[in-house]
């Protein structure tokens, strides 16, 4: 396992991490997690994804069970979570990043994790009704009470982001200094081409989520739905049209021969392929059984084996040429 820094930031996080969402508390309870946890740290992984709303704040209630059962040494590992939608429907308890719902937000998931901070802290989305100093003056404050370390933003516009750094650097504040975005081989546009300069400009960090276009990328999807699939979660069916997309997934069938001539399962292809960019700090892995730890973390020895005719080889794959003639 490598180490990557978080940007510029001082902080390394392991180039594969290990994060909640779908899967903790809907899908596993906290021995499946702690397992899972373990088997991750033991890979090397020494950053745990997470976010207040995920599973309604039940999966940082898992985590923190899971951890406080590991008893795992706090300095070797790193905790995130987010904030944006709440957890309740009141005025100011949800989609927003106003003062507020901050710092209540903070203290709300300390309490569910059983920590005394968490290492990073993300804005889930930005908020377009509050003053954006408003959000930095509440994030700066939290990190001087050290309830958190370093924040970041999450799906935000590249404009906002610089906003936010130009703000907080003309009043002295924390910068944000981390993006976390969704990015795999079907979605690459936003952070390959609309975050160039943040990552150039301000060496702005970034821990990406879906690495695997939630599963459709492992190849599990070619012949249906299966049952034990995020898919079919309950809540779940805004994904039914993503995996089922059948030029998607003439793409991945496509996919398959690569994998095959590198030795490797689909998924691990996919990871590697994350890892080859230099501007991604970690990839952030999902996984509801020990066994999908294990194999995710192999993309570590795939990765060396992405040359760039490889990687040219899966741009047309996917038609990334032909992108590029679009634009």
């Amino acid at each position: 396992m490598e180490y990557r820094h978080l940007g510029r930031a001082g902080i390394r996080v392991s180039e594969l991490s290990f994060g909640s969402w779908v899967t903790f508390s809907n899908q596993v309870d906290v021995k499946a997690a702690a397992d899972m946890i373990s088997a991750a740290y033991e890979a090397g992984v020494n950053f745990f994804d997470n976010a207040e709303v995920y599973a309604s704040g039940k999966s940082e209630q898992v985590m923190g069970a899971a951890l406080k059962q590991l008893g795992l040494r706090r300095s070797s590992y790193l905790v995130s979570t987010k904030f944006f939608w709440g957890l309740h429907e009141g005025v100011n308890e949800h989609n927003t990043l106003n003062r507020k719902r901050l710092i209540e937000g903070i203290r709300g998931s300390l309490q569910r994790l059983g920590l005394e901070y968490v290492d990073l802290i993300f804005c889930h989305r930005p908020d377009r009704t509050t003053p954006i100093e408003e959000t930095l003056w509440a994030m700066h404050n939290i990190i001087e009470r050290g309830q958190a370390l370093y924040w970041g933003t999450s799906e935000w516009p590249a404009g906002e982001i610089t906003a936010a750094i130009e703000i907080a650097e003309r009043h002295h504040l924390h910068k944000p200094v981390m993006e976390q975005p969704q990015y795999n081989l079907f979605e690459r546009k936003r952070f390959e081409k609309e975050y160039a300069r943040l990552f150039k400009d301000y060496g702005y960090g970034s821990t990406i989520f879906s690495p695997l276009a939630s599963g459709l990328l492992t190849g599990k999807y070619g012949k249906g739905i299966p049952v034990d699939s995020r898919a079919a979660l309950k809540g779940y069916d805004w994904l039914h049209d993503h995996v089922t997309d059948k030029e998607k997934l003439a793409k991945v069938a496509a996919l398959e021969a690569v994998a095959k001539e590198l030795g490797c399962t689909l998924a691990q292809l996919a990871l590697a392929w994350c890892l080859k960019n230099p501007n991604v700090s970690t990839v952030i892995t999902g996984a509801s059984r020990v066994e999908q730890v294990h194999e995710n973390m192999k993309a570590i020895e795939v990765s060396p084996k992405l040359t760039p005719e490889v990687l040219e080889r899966i741009d047309q794959t996917f038609g990334i040429e032909e992108d590029k003639d679009d634009d």
